[in-house]
């Protein structure tokens, strides 16, 4: 039987082969069947063993690489979604990876203002402040 005959059977992977290839715990790639993130290429032996279609080694892959971005494991399911409906989800990596710049713009400004503000705390900082100051507060350094 050649060419894809339907009645060839399909190469299925353990959970340990998959753990092993794709550099997973265990752990890690049954958290991500149960919370579905690997829905179409699992299937269960009669025994209960969880049995995956090569396929998931691709689906892990992107999972880690969009979890680098910063997506959460929620805007990487509703992404996966999209793919398993037979779409192609580019427009919708886009868009979380543009709400994400976005995001991190914020943090880098408020980040840039709180850095100011050390400074400025650091650079009046008095080891001995005056004594009026310091009944009325836990540390005058930080506080007015």
């Amino acid at each position: 039987m050649t060419n894809g005959s339907l009645l060839e059977p399909k190469a299925l992977l353990k959970i340990g082969e998959v753990a092993l290839q794709s550099g997973l715990p265990v752990k890690t790639i049954r958290y991500y069947e149960e919370i579905g993130l690997l829905t179409p290429t699992v299937e269960r032996s009669a025994a209960g063993y969880r049995l995956f279609d090569a396929q998931v080694l691709n689906r892990l892959a992107f999972v880690r690489r969009s979890q680098s971005l910063g997506l959460s494991l929620t805007e990487v399911q509703r992404i996966l979604q999209v793919h398993d409906q037979g779409e192609l989800p580019c427009g919708e990596v886009k868009q979380h990876l543009q709400l994400k710049l976005e995001d991190l713009n914020h943090q880098i400004e408020s980040l840039e203002i709180l850095r100011a503000e050390l400074q400025g705390i650091l650079s009046g900082w008095q080891e001995k402040p005056e004594s009026d100051r310091i009944r009325k507060t836990i540390c005058p350094n930080i506080q007015r």
